[in-house]
């Protein structure tokens, strides 16, 4: 029965790990699921509650970055406010198209956001662009928060 358990548990950790990356999949909370699994197989004996609260606000952490990460990097890139809402609004509706949806929504729904404001094509288009960037780099922030997460666990069943 244990065998099963843990296996459970590196597929957790390895599907919330690929899920950092890829969409439809909530990536770090699956890589939390895991390791709270693997905590209780054993008996909280080599992690216990306090460093199990700290890595639940790593995964708050990541659910915030996966949120404004495409707002953020259109604000970077010059954009507006209404354009900072259309790359939420356009990851938001992405995430019913697959991956698809969410490489293109962030992009279309920043540049849909400054379009209606300023009308201007470049504007729009850079927009877009920061939009996309900052979903990519959130992707990469989410992937490295899971990373950390399953490093501070292993140091801490070691040690």
């Amino acid at each position: 029965m244990d065998i099963l358990l843990w296996l459970l548990v590196a597929l957790l950790v390895v599907i919330g790990l690929a899920g950092t990356v890829l969409p439809m999949l909530p990536g770090v909370p699956l890589v939390f699921a895991g390791l709270l699994l693997a905590a209780w197989i054993d008996g909280f004996a080599h992690v216990g509650w306090s460093l199990l609260l700290v890595l639940a606000l790593l995964t708050l952490l990541s659910l915030v970055v996966d949120l404004a990460a495409s707002s953020l990097g259109a604000r970077g890139a010059g954009a507006g406010r209404a354009a900072m809402l259309g790359a939420a609004v356009g990851t938001l509706v992405g995430l019913f198209f697959g991956l698809v949806g969410l490489v293109i929504g962030p992009f279309l729904g920043a540049a849909a956001g400054q379009f209606l404001v300023r009308q201007n094509v470049i504007e729009a288009g850079r927009a877009g662009v920061g939009a996309w960037v900052g979903f990519v780099l959130g992707s990469l922030a989410k992937l490295a928060l899971g990373l950390v997460m399953v490093l501070i666990f292993v140091v801490a069943w070691v040690f």
